[in-house]
This record gives C-alpha cells, sequence and structure tokens, in this order.
C-alpha cells in the first residue's frame, strides 16, 4: 500500500464492514472449534473448521486490499 488509493479504499469500506461482520461470526466460530477440538482432538473436521473461522477474521483486510490494488491512483 505505498500509493496513495483513497478511491479504491472508498468503495471497499461498505463490503470490508459487511466482511467485518463476517469475522467476527468467523471468531466466534474459531473459539468454538477450538474448544471442541482441545476436548476431543479425534474431531478433526473442529480443526478444519477453525482454519476457515481464521480465514474469515482475516477476510476485511484482505478486501481493502484488493479494492485499493486494483483501483489505479
Amino acid at each position: 500500500m505505498g500509493d496513495c488509493r483513497p478511491l479504491g479504499f472508498l468503495i471497499g469500506l461498505p463490503f470490508a464492514l459487511v466482511a467485518l461482520v463476517l469475522s467476527l461470526v468467523g471468531a466466534v466460530v474459531w473459539v468454538i472449534g477450538t474448544v471442541l477440538s482441545c476436548i476431543c482432538p479425534c474431531c478433526i473436521c473442529c480443526a478444519g473448521l477453525a482454519n476457515l473461522a481464521v480465514s474469515l477474521v482475516k477476510l476485511p483486510i484482505k478486501i481493502i486490499q484488493w479494492f485499493t490494488d486494483s483501483i489505479p491512483c
């Protein structure tokens, strides 16, 4: 993000807000998945669910970066 691209940031902001809500859901799923995988390590699906939730938590940052990179200065 070395270049100044305020237009890409402003266009991507509503999508990032939606992704923020998804990331909060992802954080809750991650906590539940982590607790379940600690209680019962044989449940490998809980670990996969926790990994999916971590990617949901990172989603707002990825969306803002994608919009900022897509719009020329």
